[in-house]
Formats: structure tokens, C-alpha cells, sequence
């Protein structure tokens, strides 16, 4: 399988379209919602629901997409994974209420849901672990010019065309992904085995009650104590999700992942991390032209620099955990990553630009050296038989920290906003300081690492495999 794997040569840059189209869509979005909310005559800041319907069905039909990947093959699944994210993505361009376009983000989302995750699982299955810093940093190299293009492009878009061309783009990019799929990508399956329908059924119900009450909290829409019932009814489902798996002989997603000490700490280090850095693309293009009255195409070009540094970090990110290992290197960069959130309060429509840029700049290069160290440490010491299904709980929870990082930065924003604490402005203020302390906060996860954990992802030797 490996011997075949390596000759198809354009495996690795599959996986990195896939992850061009999701990142290009997420960035050229965050910077048209004003825009896309005045179209539709909407609030600018009740216009999280287009994310969240997207974000949430990926972590919701994720893992079914390990099992259609494992039944049906890699090659299939992942082409028709392109061909439903490029027809949401037309039906998104052609949406003309609120209502029609989330449901047309619903359809993407089924779409994205396999897409990532299926490339990924073809590479975590063609190379062997002693590879795969190098294969999976090379895969993010290119899938970072996305949000390079994306707040460019999508600011461009609106300003000079209209807001339906941020989905369009994605049309030709699908189509010629579909090409080169076909051509290069390994088909590979596993013995079949019978689809967890109940579990699917909890685990997905728990995803949704969870995002919703959230959502409902940032919108608030409901008395409060009707969306905590509904974010507590959540957590209940998932309990009973946690209790099926423990007596099914082949769970959705099964519990005996978690005995894989680094595996459980970088799930639950990705959740906590990224509620803080899930907020930074969805609140400051809304700050910029909300609070400071920037054009879209001048918000767009401010989170360029964001983008640009991730670039750059990813060709020093092997070099700093040699140096520091990983325990050292996550514990310190998540700090660093809250401070330079809550320092966004600092920030004024007055403030140069180049004081506004550079901490977007070295936010850039934290976040994705932090985001390299998480995903390794979580896939490295999986074995053969469970690499699928950690795969798949690496991809929910990417996905669904983005989706509750952007419906508590809502609330928290929200919260202010009722407080009637100053302009809005400070509300901005006051919401990224508290992103900023939840982000430190979640350091301490990764207290939990060991000194030597990840050492031989950075040694180039085969790690051993640890179930405890």
C-alpha cells in the first residue's frame, strides 16, 4: 500500500486543493458578511448562523465520512465530496434570503465534511508516521494561500462586484480538483463493517444541540435559561453516546482512542485553543468595518498579514519543536497567542497601520506553528486500526472549536453589548480581552504533555505505540 502510495506523486497536493477551497471559502466569507447582511437585510452581527450552518454540518457528518471512505474507497468519496461543496457552493451564489442561503451552506458543508478529512486519511494511510510532520506541513504550505487570496479577494469582490462571486470562485477550483483527483488519487479501502446508525444518530443530535444553544446564547433570541436547557440537553445526548460506544462492538467512533495518552491531550488542547483563536476571523473584519468603518476591501487587506505569517512559520515550525519539543513549544506558544489576542483592545480607527498589522503578522506565525504541533501530537502514536477514526475526531473537533469559538465570541459580544459599557468600539475591546484570557487559560491543557512526547515525529523514527 505505502509502495504505491509514494508513486502517485500528486497525492499531497490533492490534499492541499482540498484544504485551498475550504480555507479560501472561510476567509472570503468572514470578509463579505456585512456586505452579504445588507444584501439580505440583515444585522451584520446575527450573520454567524452562515458559519455555524457550515461548520457545524462538517463536524456532524464527519465521521461518516471515515466509514464512506473505508466502505466505498478514498478516490470515490473524495470526488464526490468536491463535486457537493462546488454545488453548494453555486447554490450559495444564487440564495436570496437568509433562510435559502444557510440551507445552500448546509449542502456545502456535507460536502467539506469529506473533502479534508478524506485527503488527510489517504495520506495518514500512504506514508508511514516518521513522515508525517513533513507531509502534513507541506500539504498546509500550500492550502495557506487561501486566506492570503481569501480577505483580498473577497474585500475586491465586494467592493467592485457583488458578494455572489465569493461562492462562484469556488466553481473552477472544484472542477479542476475533480480532474486531478481522478488522475492521482489512491482508492484505498478496509474491510467493511456495519454503520453505527444510533451513534451517529446521538453523536450528531449532541453536535447540534450543543452549537445551537451556543448560538442562541451570542443571538439571543430566547430567554437564556431556554438556551442553557438546550446547550445541558446537548451534553446529556453526548453522554449517551459515550454509554452506546462503550457496549457497541463497532462504535461511530470508538471510546478506546482516548486510552492514546497524547491523542486525548491534543483533542482536548485543539478544543480549548481554538475558542480563543476561532474568534479572530470573525471578529475583526467585523470590528474593522463595524466598529472603525474600514471598506471591505481595506478589512480584507488587514487580515492578509495573518495569513501570510502562518505561511512563513510553516517552514521554521520543524526546526522550533526539534528545539523546544513539543510540550515546551505548545505551553508557550498558546500564551503567547492569548496575549496577542487580547491585545487587539488596544487597537483604534486612529492607531498607524502598521501597529494594527504587525500583531496580525506574528499572530500568524503563532497560530500555525501551534496548529502543526496539535494535529501531529494527536495523530502520531494511533495505530493502523484506529488512524480512521482519530482522524475523524481530529477533524470534528477542528471544525466544531471554530463553530464555538465563533457563537461564544458572539455571546461574550453580545453580553457587552447589553451592558451598554461605552461604544461600540470598547465592546470589541472588551470581547477580545476575554478571548485573549480563555486562550492562556488553555496552556495548561498542554502541562499535561510529557518532555519527551513527539519525540520521534522529530527524530524521523517510527514512534511506539501507546495505549495508556
Amino acid at each position: 500500500m505505502t509502495k504505491s502510495a509514494h508513486s502517485m506523486a500528486g497525492l499531497p497536493w490533492i490534499a492541499a486543493m482540498a484544504f485551498f477551497m475550504q480555507a479560501l471559502d472561510a476567509t472570503i466569507l468572514n470578509t463579505a458578511l456585512p456586505a452579504i447582511a445588507h444584501s439580505l437585510e440583515c444585522s451584520p452581527l446575527a450573520m454567524q448562523s452562515v458559519v455555524i450552518s457550515y461548520t457545524l454540518t462538517v463536524a456532524m457528518l464527519i465521521p461518516v465520512s471515515g466509514w464512506l471512505a473505508d466502505r466505498f474507497g478514498t478516490r470515490r468519496i473524495f470526488i464526490f465530496a468536491v463535486s457537493l461543496f462546488t454545488l453548494g457552493s453555486l447554490l450559495c451564489a444564487l440564495s436570496p434570503t437568509l433562510s435559502i442561503l444557510v440551507t445552500s451552506r448546509v449542502i456545502q458543508g456535507i460536502g467539506g465534511a469529506m473533502m479534508m478529512p478524506v485527503a488527510r486519511l489517504a495520506l495518514l494511510r500512504a506514508y508511514p508516521r516518521s513522515e508525517l510532520l513533513p507531509v502534513l506541513n507541506f500539504v498546509t504550505m500550500p492550502g495557506l494561500v487561501g486566506p492570503i487570496l481569501g480577505p483580498l479577494l473577497g474585500g475586491w469582490l465586494v467592493t467592485y462586484a457583488t458578494w455572489h462571486w465569493i461562492f462562484l470562485i469556488n466553481i473552477p477550483i472544484g472542477l479542476l480538483g475533480i480532474f486531478y483527483a481522478r488522475k492521482y488519487m489512491p482508492d484505498f479501502t478496509t474491510p467493511k463493517r456495519r454503520f453505527d446508525f444510533i451513534g451517529f444518530m446521538l453523536f450528531g443530535l449532541s453536535l447540534m444541540l450543543i452549537s445551537t444553544g451556543l448560538e442562541l446564547f451570542g443571538e439571543q433570541v430566547l430567554a437564556s435559561y431556554l438556551s442553557l436547557g438546550i446547550l445541558l440537553s446537548g451534553f446529556v445526548v453526548l453522554f449517551g453516546y459515550i454509554t452506546h460506544a462503550r457496549h457497541h462492538t463497532q462504535p461511530l467512533i470508538g471510546l478506546d482512542l482516548f486510552k492514546t495518552r497524547t491523542f486525548s491531550i491534543g483533542i482536548a488542547g485543539n478544543v480549548a485553543s481554538r475558542l480563543g483563536t476561532g474568534c479572530v476571523p470573525f471578529l475583526m473584519p467585523l470590528m474593522l468595518q463595524v466598529g472603525f468603518g474600514y471598506s471591505a476591501i481595506i478589512a480584507g487587506c488587514m487580515m492578509a498579514p495573518t495569513a501570510i505569517g502562518s505561511l512563513m512559520a510553516k517552514s521554521t515550525v520543524t526546526q522550533v519543536l526539534r528545539w523546544f519539543g513539543y510540550r515546551k513549544t505548545l505551553v508557550s506558544i498558546t500564551v503567547i497567542i492569548g496575549g496577542l489576542i487580547a491585545q487587539f483592545a488596544l487597537q483604534s480607527p486612529s492607531m498607524p497601520l502598521w501597529m494594527m498589522i504587525l500583531p496580525l503578522f506574528v499572530l500568524g506565525m503563532a497560530m500555525s506553528t501551534q496548529f502543526t504541533a496539535m494535529n501531529t501530537i494527536s495523530l502520531a502514536d494511533l495505530n493502523d486500526a484506529n488512524t480512521s477514526s482519530g482522524n475523524s475526531v481530529l477533524a470534528v473537533t477542528q471544525q466544531l472549536s471554530i463553530s464555538f469559538g465563533v457563537a461564544i465570541s458572539a455571546a461574550v459580544l453580545r453580553f457587552y453589548q447589553s451592558l451598554s459599557l461605552g461604544t461600540m468600539i470598547e465592546h470589541f475591546h472588551y470581547t477580545f480581552i476575554t478571548m485573549g484570557v480563555v486562550t492562556v487559560a488553555s496552556s495548561l491543557v498542554f502541562m499535561l504533555l510529557r518532555k519527551k512526547d513527539g519525540h520521534n515525529l522529530i527524530s524521523g523514527q517510527e514512534p511506539k505505540k501507546e495505549a495508556s
